[in-house]
């Protein structure tokens, strides 16, 4: 009797396990609370006793503190409206806001607000902002669809200089009036374009044309006053009194503060150093906290750039990897800066220490991308 075939049974598709979007990366949330929590405090530290003799702030003492409180609630504010909005949608808007942020930087020499001799604030009344700011999260956005739509013109050398022009526009516009954010720029473009270029050697030539061309503007008579920032980081004590007067205090806050520090408040440089609470504050972190506490605050920023290079890794489309770079390369290359320029590692520029140092307009759009790389976090690519 002959056997009836069974049936051949169906082939059952491997299960994929998915990751249900909603899971935030709390470990990003706490750290960048916890740094802007620790700035209001440093803040007040290092300009209460400035503010408190000071006529041209009422001899307020709050005065920096309560500024930077207020900026710190918006700035949730804006971390937590970014972090709910599905970032797939800053596609749309990407191309705008470049232009929009071009606009802004050209108008800056037009319209702009002084302050240090240098045109780098736009307003109206009493509200203003850095035009620069903006423009970082303009370039990162345009630029991220930009390699993505034009993926198959970056693998040539004709494709991936047209990018190099759309991160070269606004780094030579924010350049006029402000060299470090200029360079900040630049180097966070350059991350994008170094993990989006097919050909290495594409990147290598870019940045072997880009050195001679910044070498080139420093010695221009109109960027002179760089070179002379060199010479001041050579040899600051050449003009203790003049240049050379903030690396010096800084440095002696730094070594003064040893392995634990004089005490919260009990800086002494903070008496000498211009803008304690601004740039420099980390030379204050280091005298009231010593080494110990200037450690910790720099093991926050390493975990908070490897968090935000896993989110990177883990990020479920080339658009949410690229955006996710070009954020952590901000946080990773402007606290490189800030400290490198505290220890007179690199030469002086003006970089505040993200979360930490004061300034409404930073705080404000770094937590706003930080809304931005939480929002990222929420949707991983698919695990098998």
């Amino acid at each position: 009797m002959a056997v009836k075939p069974g049936r051949p049974k169906k082939k059952t598709a491997k299960k994929r396990k998915y990751i249900r979007p909603g899971g935030y990366d709390f470990t990003v949330m706490f750290i960048v609370l916890t740094l802007v929590l620790f700035g209001i405090v440093m803040i007040f530290s290092s300009s209460y006793y400035y503010t408190m003799t000071s006529a041209k702030y009422e001899y307020d003492m709050f005065h920096f503190l309560k500024r930077q409180s207020i900026w710190a609630v918006l700035g949730i504010i804006a971390m937590v409206a970014a972090m709910n909005v599905p970032y797939s949608i800053y596609k749309r808007f990407a191309f705008p806001a470049y232009m929009l942020s071009n606009l802004f930087l050209l108008a800056l020499p037009f319209i702009g607000i002084e302050a240090g001799g240098q045109k780098r604030w736009l307003g109206v009344g009493s509200l203003s902002f850095q035009p620069s700011e903006f423009t970082k999260i303009a370039v990162i956005l345009y630029l991220s669809v930009y390699v993505i739509e034009h993926r198959k013109e970056m693998a040539n050398l004709k494709g991936f200089a047209k990018a190099c022009g759309i991160l070269l526009i606004p780094v030579v516009l924010i350049a006029v009036s402000n060299f470090s954010s200029a360079l900040l720029v630049g180097l966070m473009g350059a991350t994008i374009l170094f993990i989006a270029s097919p050909r290495v050697w594409y990147f290598g030539a870019a940045i072997a044309a880009a050195v001679p061309l910044g070498a080139i503007a420093i010695l221009l008579p109109q960027f002179r006053y760089r070179l002379g920032r060199i010479t001041t980081w050579l040899d600051p004590w050449a003009d203790p009194t003049g240049t050379g007067f903030q690396t010096i205090q800084s440095l002696y806050a730094v070594a003064s503060g040893g392995l634990f520090g004089l005490g919260l408040g009990q800086s002494r440089q903070k008496t000498f150093i211009p803008e304690a609470y601004n740039d420099i504050i980390f030379a204050i972190i280091c005298e009231e906290l010593g080494l110990i506490g200037a450690a910790l605050v720099i093991m926050l920023f390493a975990v908070l750039i490897w968090r935000g290079i896993k989110i990177a890794m883990n990020a479920k489309d080339s658009f949410g990897m690229l955006v996710a770079t070009g954020v952590t390369a901000v946080i990773a290359f402007q606290s490189i800066i800030n400290i490198g320029v505290v220890t007179n590692t690199i030469p002086n520029t003006g970089q505040p220490l993200p979360f930490v140092s004061y300034g409404g307009t930073s705080l404000l759009f770094l937590m706003g991308m930080v809304g931005i790389l939480l929002n990222i976090s929420r949707y991983p690519k698919e695990k098998e």
